[in-house]
C-alpha cells in the first residue's frame, strides 16, 4: 500500500490530507502527473498557449459557416438541376457517374463490380460528363 497526499491532487484540500492507497491507484495518478507535465512541456515547446475551443463560439463560426436563405435555395435548385440532367443521362452513364461521384466508389471498383475492364467504365463517365455539361448549359 503506499500513501498519497490529496492536497497534491485536488486543488480543494487547503491541508494536508494523508491517505493510503493501493500500488495501482498510486501509479496511476503519477503517470497522470507525467502525462500532464508532458502536456505542458508540449505547449511550451510549440508556443500553443491558445485555443480556438474557448467556448466563445470562434471555432464554431471558423468551422461551420451558415448559410443565408438565397444560398440555401440557390444551392436546392441547382442540385435539383443536377439531378434532372443526371436522369437525362443513358442508365450506365448515369448509375456509374453517381457510384463515382456521390457514393466516392474508385473506377475500377465500378468495374470489378460490372464486369468490366476499368477503361470501359472511365469513358463511360467522361463522356457522361461531356453531356452533362451540355444539358446544363441548354438548361441556363
Amino acid at each position: 500500500m503506499a500513501i498519497i497526499n490529496l492536497r497534491d491532487y485536488y486543488p480543494f484540500y487547503t491541508s494536508d490530507c494523508f491517505m493510503e492507497v493501493s500500488e495501482e491507484v498510486a501509479e496511476m495518478f503519477k503517470e497522470f502527473d507525467r502525462k500532464e507535465a508532458a502536456y505542458r512541456l508540449r505547449t511550451y515547446r510549440h508556443k500553443a498557449y491558445y485555443s480556438l475551443d474557448r467556448d466563445d463560439g470562434l471555432e464554431h463560426e471558423a468551422v461551420f459557416v451558415a448559410l443565408s436563405p438565397h444560398e440555401l435555395y440557390e444551392r436546392k435548385v441547382t442540385m435539383q438541376e443536377l439531378h434532372a440532367a443526371i436522369a437525362n443521362l443513358p442508365d450506365k452513364q448515369a448509375k456509374r457517374i453517381y457510384a463515382h461521384f456521390i457514393l466516392g466508389m474508385t473506377k475500377q471498383d465500378i468495374a470489378l463490380a460490372e464486369g468490366v475492364h476499368e477503361k470501359v467504365v472511365r469513358v463511360a463517365i467522361e463522356r457522361g460528363l461531356r453531356r452533362l455539361e451540355k444539358i446544363l448549359k441548354n438548361s441556363l
